[in-house]
C-alpha cells in the first residue's frame, strides 16, 4: 500500500490574511518593562480617573497606587523583598489589586490562594510556596489559625470586609456576618497584623528593576494532566506580553473609557489578567463584585453600565435564566470574553439577544497566563472553536504519543502553542517542566485539530479533570480526601453533567466491612477537608468498582454508566445503592 503524506500544517501568514480582522495585527510590540511599571503608567496618566469601585466606594487611579505602595512598606519593614513568597487568600476586593502591587512593587511574588481553600489545601499551597507572610480577611482568618500547626507563617496581614464598603454600609455588613455567624474581628496576637494600620505606613517604595523574562510575578497553582498541585510560575513578562496581547485583540475597547465588570475570581488566573490586569493597563474601571451572584450583579449593572462583563458560561447561562433581566441596563454590554468551559453556543446566542453585545470563547491555561486562543470580535466565529491564536502566539497539533509528530489540517493530536505568554516553568517541578516544554513550545494536554483556516477545536478534556462552574477539580484530591474516612474501603470521582455549573462531581464508594456510612457523612467529611466545590453532589455506594489489568480505576466506564453511554454499548452497570446528597 503507498503511503499517503499528512497535509501539512496551515500557512499562519495565509490564515491571519483570511480570517483575522484587518485591524489586528499578527505581532505586537510587547513592552519589556515590570507588570508594576506598565501599571504605573496607568495610575500617572489616569490619576483622576476612577480605578476600581467596590459597592459605592470609589478608588481613583492615584488612589489605589498611593495605597499599594503604602502596604509595600509595611511588607518590607516585617522583612518581605526580592523573590519571597506572600500568600493572598481573598476573595475579590480592592485589597486584591492593591496587595498583588504592593508585593510586586518589592519583587516579591504573588501567590495565589482560593478563598474556598482550607485544612489540607490550604496547608499544601502555603508549605509548597514557602509563604512568608499571607494577606487575608477578617472571615477567612480562622482557617489560617487552625493550620498554624501545620504551616506556621511568619505574618498574616488581616483586613476587616467592613473597611472596604463606604462608611453608611459597615454597620449593616457587620449585622450580615453576624448573622451568618462569621467573624467581625480578629485576635491581637504578634502574628497578626491589621491591614489597617500597615496601610499607614509613609515610606516611599521605590518600584523594584529585574528583567522581566526572567522576574517571576506570580505562582498560580495547578493540577497540570496529573491532579498534583504545582506553581506555574509567570514572570513579569508573561503577564504583560498577555495583558498586551489581549488588549491588542479586543478592538472594541477604547482606552481609558472602559468599564469592566469583575465578577470572576481574580485568585483563577483567568480572573487576574482578563478582569483586572487588562483593565489597569488600559485605564478602565474595575467594578469589583465579591462573588457572582445575579441579583447582586444586575444592581450593580444598572449603578455602573459596564462595557465589559468576562465571564464563564454558568455565569452567562444564570444571567440568561434571570428573570426580568432584559429590564436592567444590560445593553451597555458590548464584550464578552467567554473562557474556563466550553461555550454552549444558544447560551451565547441568548446572552447576545439580550444584551446586544458579543460573546467570543476563548481558550488558555494557567501555565499560558492564561490566553492563547480567541474567536474573532469583529471577524468569523465558528462554533465549538476556540478561535485563532492571540498576535506572537503559534500553535501546532503534536501525535499524542511521543509529541515530536507535527500534524496536518484536521488530524487530531496534541495542541501545543508557543508564544511570550508560556510560563517559565513549574515551582520545584523540573521534570514536570522538562515534560511540558520543549524548544519553547507547551504541550497543553488537550486533544485537539486546527481546520485548514487556523480555528482550533478542542476534541477531548484534559484526561479525567472536571471543570465546575469554571473551577477546575482533579478527582484524586478528591479521593485521596474520601480514602481518610475509616468506613471507605475504595473510592473513584468523576464529573458528571450539571446544568448550572456544568459538570459537578459524583463519587463512586465501596464501603469497608461492616461500616454504614452515609452518602451525607461522607459529603460533609470531604466539605470539611478541601474546598466545597470539590466535594461530591451525590455517593453512588457499589460493592466494587471496574479496574484494568493493572488495577487502575477505569473512570471512563463510570462517566459512561453515570451518563447512559455504557449501557448504550450493552456494558450495563451492576446495580447500585445510589443515595444523593441533600
Amino acid at each position: 500500500m503507498t503511503a499517503v503524506a499528512a497535509p501539512p500544517p496551515p500557512d499562519i501568514d495565509r490564515v491571519w490574511l483570511k480570517k483575522y480582522p484587518a485591524d489586528v495585527p499578527k505581532t505586537v510590540e510587547i513592552p519589556n518593562v515590570l507588570l508594576t511599571e506598565l501599571v504605573e503608567a496607568s495610575c500617572r496618566r489616569w490619576a483622576d480617573h476612577t480605578a476600581l469601585v467596590y459597592y459605592g466606594r470609589k478608588w481613583s487611579y492615584r488612589r489605589f497606587w498611593r495605597e499599594s505602595e503604602r502596604f509595600a512598606a509595611a511588607l518590607r519593614r516585617d522583612g518581605v523583598g526580592p523573590g519571597d513568597r506572600v500568600a493572598i487568600y481573598l476573595p475579590n476586593t480592592p485589597l486584591y489589586p492593591i496587595a498583588v502591587f504592593a508585593i510586586l512593587r518589592l519583587g516579591a511574588i504573588v501567590v495565589q490562594v482560593s478563598p474556598l481553600y482550607l485544612g489540607q489545601d490550604l496547608t499544601r499551597l502555603l508549605r509548597d510556596s514557602g509563604a512568608k507572610a499571607i494577606v487575608t480577611l477578617e472571615i477567612l482568618f480562622p482557617n489560617v489559625a487552625k493550620i498554624r500547626g501545620e504551616y506556621p507563617v511568619p505574618v498574616a496581614y488581616v483586613a476587616r470586609l467592613r473597611d472596604f464598603y463606604p462608611w453608611y454600609l459597615r454597620p449593616f455588613v457587620n449585622s450580615v456576618l453576624r448573622r451568618r455567624n462569621l467573624p467581625t474581628d480578629f485576635p491581637n496576637e504578634p502574628w497578626v497584623h491589621p491591614f489597617s494600620a500597615a496601610v499607614r505606613a509613609q515610606d516611599p517604595v521605590d518600584l523594584y528593576r529585574a528583567d522581566p523574562a526572567r522576574t517571576v510575578a506570580v505562582y498560580q497553582y495547578t493540577g497540570g494532566t496529573t491532579g498534583v498541585p504545582k506553581a506555574a510560575m509567570l514572570t513579569h513578562r508573561n503577564l504583560v506580553a498577555n495583558v498586551t496581547q489581549a488588549n491588542a485583540w479586543n478592538t472594541t475597547r477604547v482606552s481609558g473609557e472602559e468599564v469592566v465588570l469583575a465578577a470572576i475570581p481574580f485568585f483563577h488566573i483567568y480572573g487576574l489578567t482578563v478582569a483586572l490586569l487588562m483593565g489597569l493597563a488600559d485605564g478602565a474601571t474595575i467594578v469589583i463584585q465579591t462573588r457572582p451572584d445575579i441579583p447582586e450583579l444586575l444592581k450593580l449593572i444598572d449603578r455602573y453600565p459596564p462595557t465589559q462583563f468576562p465571564g464563564v458560561p454558568a455565569l452567562y447561562a444564570g444571567f440568561n435564566r434571570q428573570p426580568d433581566v432584559a429590564r436592567h441596563r444590560i445593553r451597555s454590554i458590548k464584550y464578552c470574553l467567554s473562557g474556563s468551559a466550553p461555550l454552549p453556543l444558544e447560551v451565547a446566542r441568548q446572552f447576545e439577544a439580550l444584551t446586544g453585545g458579543r460573546v467570543v470563547e476563548g481558550y488558555g491555561l494557567s501555565e499560558t497566563s492564561p490566553a492563547t486562543h480567541v474567536n474573532p470580535l469583529t471577524g468569523e466565529r465558528r462554533p465549538g472553536s476556540i478561535g485563532l491564536p492571540l498576535p506572537n502566539t503559534d500553535e501546532r497539533i503534536v501525535d499524542l504519543e511521543t509529541g515530536t509528530k507535527v500534524l496536518g489540517v484536521d488530524e487530531v493530536g496534541e495542541l501545543s502553542v508557543r508564544g511570550p505568554q508560556v510560563m517559565l516553568g513549574y515551582f520545584g517541578h523540573p521534570e514536570e517542566t522538562d515534560a511540558v516544554l520543549k524548544d519553547g513550545w507547551f504541550r497543553t494536554g488537550d486533544a485537539a485539530r486546527i481546520d485548514a483556516d487556523g480555528y482550533a477545536y478542542i476534541v477531548d478534556r484534559k484526561k479525567d479533570m472536571v471543570s465546575v462552574g469554571g473551577m477546575k477539580v482533579y478527582p484524586r484530591e478528591v479521593e485521596e480526601v474520601l480514602f481518610q474516612h475509616p468506613g471507605v474501603e475504595d473510592a473513584a470521582a468523576i464529573g458528571v453533567p450539571d446544568p448550572d455549573h456544568g459538570e459537578v462531581i459524583k463519587a463512586f464508594v465501596v464501603r469497608r466491612a461492616g461500616s454504614t456510612v452515609s452518602a451525607d457523612e461522607l459529603i460533609a467529611f470531604v466539605r470539611e477537608r478541601i474546598a466545597h466545590y470539590k466535594a461530591p453532589r451525590t455517593i453512588e455506594f457499589r460493592a466494587s468498582l471496574p479496574r484494568s489489568g493493572v488495577q487502575k480505576v477505569l473512570r471512563r466506564v463510570l462517566r459512561d454508566e453515570a451518563t447512559g453511554n455504557g449501557a448504550a454499548a450493552g456494558a450495563g452497570p451492576p446495580a447500585p445503592v445510589t443515595a444523593p446528597a441533600r
